[in-house]
């Protein structure tokens, strides 16, 4: 009896080396297929679903130098703008025109209104020192005849960048904008001697807006205008 038990312990031990064998075979065995730690992509690349190369994207890295990083929006590629645009791209690479623009929009709208209002509080921090004097001079005027102005934006047109220059560190934009207005001026008796309700102005304007592109400070600030008859 002792003995057919060590012949089926005998019968057993070929028959799991044999299943081992075969499992080595099956797994065990490298086809020159398999990822290894070498093939991994860790070279700054990203790859596409196909992981081919014509699906390689190449994506920022520390080892790129900042000019490798611009990111120069189409519309303005191969434009007099360009030039300017890199300039302050490579100082500020976050900066964008077309979020640009649409501060500088705001901006025209917050100004119009304050300068009608006599709110040199909402002009001050939006204006150079200059353009500042000026409003605020024309103001007290203003304010001195017992005059008021009342100014209705009727539509404001999205702004377009006419000119992007740098010089040093100063960087300015020039701003066209378009827009159609309601202008009043009234006396101290409330009679209208300049403008009509009833009459919509289409206003053409050049604004120029600066900033140093060395300072901290992000804002831009409205360094000139001009209107276009």
């Amino acid at each position: 009896m002792e003995g057919f038990q060590f012949i089926d312990i005998i019968i057993l031990a070929m028959v799991a080396g044999f299943i081992v064998l075969r499992l080595r075979s099956v797994l065990g065995r490298r086809t020159g297929h398999e990822p290894t730690r070498d093939a991994r992509p860790d070279d700054g690349f990203a790859r596409g679903p196909a992981d081919s190369p014509d699906n390689v994207v190449p994506l920022p890295t520390a080892r790129r130098g900042r000019e490798g990083n611009l990111d120069i929006e189409p519309a303005y590629l191969g434009t007099p703008l360009e030039a300017g645009l890199v300039q302050i791209k490579m100082a500020d690479p976050s900066f964008g025109v077309a979020r640009f623009l649409e501060g500088a929009a705001k901006a025209f709208e917050m100004i119009v209104a304050a300068y009608a209002r006599n709110d040199t509080d909402t002009l001050k921090p939006l204006l150079s020192s200059e353009v500042y004097a000026r409003f605020a001079a024309a103001i007290q005027e203003r304010e001195e005849r017992g005059e008021t102005m009342e100014t209705e934006l009727v539509v404001l047109k999205p702004p377009k960048a006419e000119a992007i220059t740098v010089e040093g560190t100063l960087a300015s934009i020039d701003v066209r904008f378009q827009s159609e207005q309601v202008n009043v001026i009234k006396d101290r008796a409330g009679e209208i001697i300049d403008g009509d309700r009833e009459h919509v102005d289409s206003v053409t304007d050049v604004w120029t807006f600066s900033r140093d592109l060395a300072s901290r400070d992000p804002n831009w600030a409205l360094v000139a205008t001009r209107s276009v008859e």
